[in-house]
Order: C-alpha cells, then sequence, then structure tokens
C-alpha cells in the first residue's frame, strides 16, 4: 500500500473528498475538519498530517492530524490492519508523533493493537463513541421556551458550560483554550442557547464542521440543577430543525455510548445511529 502525504489541505480534499463522502455523515468530523483547515491553514502555528492512503491507485483509507490533537482515521476495509501498518510506517518515518487515534471501531481497534505489538503494552482506551444522523426531526412537545444565539454578554457563563461539558466529556482542554472556543462560538453565530419560558438560560448547544451536505450538532450541555426537564431535548430539537430549514440535508452528532440518557435524548428527536467510534490514547 502507498501512503501519500498532503502540505495543503485542499489537495488533500481533491484527492480524498469524493472517497469520504460515499459516506459523509460517518466521515463528517475527518470532511469538517479538513474543510476547517483548508479555511485557516496560512494562519495555522503547527502543520497538519494529511495523508491518503492508497492500494493498486485506490484510496483505501485516509488520517488527518492537527497536533496536539489525536490522528483520526477512516477505511472502508474490512481487514484495516494493512492500512494501518503503512500509515504507521509513513508517520514513523517522518517521525510524528500520534498521542491518540480516534476513527470508526475496526480502524481504531487495529491501531490500537499495531500500537500494542510495537510497544509492548497496552494503550489507554478513550471514550466509546458513536456517531448518529438526522434527515428529519420527530414531532415532539416541547418545554415553553426558545431558541437564541448566545451573545458577548453570555460568555463568562458560557465559559463555564463549555468547561462543564469537557469535564463530564472527560476531555483534556486548557482553560485558555475553552475560553477561545467560546469566545469564537460566539463571535461566528454558532453557540445557541434554549431560553426557558421564565428567560433564564438552562441548555447550550452549537453546530460545527459544516461539509458539502451536513453539519455537525456538539457542545451539548444543561447544568445539573436544570437536568431531566426537556431542555436539551428542546435545545438539540430546535437547532436541527433549524439547521434543515437553512439547506444542509443532514445533522451529525457524536455521543458518548456510557451516557444512554443523551443517546436516548438524540434517537427521540430522530437521529439514528450510524457507526461507533473507538478512541485511544498512548503515552
Amino acid at each position: 500500500m502507498n501512503v501519500k502525504a498532503f502540505k495543503s489541505p485542499n489537495d488533500f480534499l481533491d484527492a480524498v473528498q469524493d472517497y469520504l463522502e460515499v459516506q459523509e455523515a460517518l466521515n463528517s468530523l475527518m470532511l469538517g475538519l479538513a474543510f476547517r483547515l483548508s479555511q485557516s491553514a496560512p494562519r495555522r502555528r503547527n502543520r497538519p498530517f494529511l495523508a491518503v492512503v492508497e492500494d493498486g491507485g485506490e484510496v483505501v483509507g485516509a488520517a488527518v492530524m492537527t497536533p496536539p490533537r489525536k490522528l483520526i482515521l477512516y477505511s472502508h476495509l474490512a481487514d484495516c490492519q494493512p492500512m494501518v501498518r503503512a500509515l504507521w510506517s509513513a508517520l514513523q518515518g517522518s517521525r510524528w508523533t500520534v498521542p491518540g487515534v480516534l476513527g470508526p471501531a475496526e480502524a481504531a481497534d487495529a491501531w490500537a493493537k499495531l500500537w500494542e505489538m510495537e510497544n509492548g503494552r497496552s494503550p489507554q482506551p478513550g471514550m466509546r463513541q458513536r456517531v448518529f444522523e438526522l434527515r428529519q426531526v420527530r414531532p415532539l412537545a416541547l418545554p415553553p421556551g426558545h431558541l437564541r444565539l448566545a451573545n458577548a454578554d453570555d460568555f463568562a457563563q458560557m465559559v463555564t458550560w463549555v468547561k462543564g461539558f469537557h469535564e463530564d466529556a472527560h476531555l483534556r482542554e486548557e482553560l485558555d483554550a475553552l475560553e477561545l472556543l467560546t469566545r469564537s462560538k460566539i463571535v461566528n453565530d454558532e453557540l445557541f442557547l434554549w431560553e426557558s419560558e421564565a428567560g433564564e438560560v438552562v441548555t447550550m448547544a452549537a453546530k460545527t464542521r459544516p461539509t458539502r451536505h451536513g453539519i455537525a450538532v456538539s457542545l451539548v450541555y444543561t447544568p445539573a440543577e436544570h437536568r431531566g426537564c426537556g431542555y436539551a431535548t428542546a435545545c438539540v430539537a430546535t437547532l436541527s430543525q433549524q439547521l434543515l430549514d437553512d439547506g444542509y440535508q443532514f445533522c451529525t452528532l457524536f455521543t458518548d455510548l456510557s451516557n444512554p440518557v443523551s443517546n436516548h435524548i438524540y434517537e427521540k428527536i430522530g437521529y439514528t445511529a450510524v457507526a461507533d467510534f473507538h478512541e485511544y490514547y498512548f503515552d
């Protein structure tokens, strides 16, 4: 197998976009990251790793990594080991450090198995996730309230909530990065709040990573004192419908499989499971 690495996100997309879009919802993370890099690459401090794996001239896999974050993997092959070994050799040869991997279970598990063979010890399992897709919101009885954009006056409260989201999801981020993320979401009109009938903000959700036909919903968070009232359902359902009305063919989101409550909420709204993703961290 042959690995082609790209310096330009646009060149990477030219090589792999059609391949990834065969399962666009499943690959929304990798596609969304690549599209974002194509817009911000000239301003990035750390060069991303962008690679396509070919077998006999046919694309069989792809990978994206934005240091210091995890390597995102994908392959349609039932046996991912040859594709993973080719990528492993390319990364080792170029002296890239891979702190972790995330991808469909088959690809991520293949990488973890290879890492264990090469290092003589087991990697640290991360979150077991599931990617969902929605094309039509189901009719639901929602609690009174309305969806609105977050604004500058919400910043301090939203930083606390974004921090709470990352703590609940066991995600590793510094406070400065969380503040930057929150500010960016507010400035770019990507962070939405559910405001109760009493005028109290009770849940947040964000839109992110648009692809050619879809867009992701993320940062869904309700503080503990407001949970169990249907606010997250109302926020996500209303935002998802708004995104579909804006012209997107589908919405996607990732869930933590260890949280059956959130998985049930999304299924009630109309989200259907696409695939399981596995995450691993390496010393």
